[in-house]
């Protein structure tokens, strides 16, 4: 994994959906975000130019709180310590250096397996705005560890409700390790 765990389960964050709720309409950002604008690698677009991310700034601390190891899960990689990071007062996080981002699967999303491969056995808690039962099911069969597939809706973002779902499936684990 490239970094030191220390013990705690991981929580594999995607950036666009539970960070940016880009599905919100475009004119009405979400209560409690501010607007950036962002250029990241391979971001282009035939007007040029940069992308809109909405980031609440809350949501650095909020993360800071949960009792994981933050770890992007995100197509931003190691892009996302430098653009959302930064806005949202995290330190520099570990990162899933995807192997492809080609779908292996008409269902199973292109992440899942990556995913549970670079947990390699660990507990851990997965956010993302595009998950469903095929990834659950995968997951409960490939992975023997307990793990949590939250969706989040990209219109929304990450809500207080999300943080507590979080909180309380990782106390879960430390009562069932007591």
């Amino acid at each position: 994994m490239g970094y030191e765990s220390d013990g705690r389960p991981l929580l594999l964050l995607d950036v666009d959906g539970p960070l940016n709720p880009y599905a919100a309409p475009p004119h009405k950002r979400p209560a409690g975000y501010g607007t950036h604008r962002m250029r990241p690698t391979g971001w282009e677009n035939p007007w040029d130019k940069p992308l809109r991310v909405w980031l609440n700034h809350d949501h650095g601390k909020d993360l800071l709180a949960l009792p994981y190891e933050l770890v992007w899960a995100t197509t931003w990689k190691n892009e996302a310590n430098d653009w959302i990071g930064p806005h949202l007062g995290l330190p520099t996080l570990p990162f899933v250096d995807w192997p492809s981002t080609t779908p292996q699967s008409h269902r199973l999303h292109w992440k899942t397996r990556a995913l549970v491969e670079y947990a390699q056995g660990r507990p851990f808690a997965w956010v993302d705005d595009e998950l469903g039962p095929e990834d659950r099911a995968w997951v409960q069969e490939h992975h023997d560890a307990p793990a949590l597939l939250h969706r989040v809706d990209p219109r929304l973002g990450l809500l207080a409700e999300d943080f507590s779902a979080l909180s309380k499936w990782a106390a879960g684990l430390e009562q069932a390790a007591a």
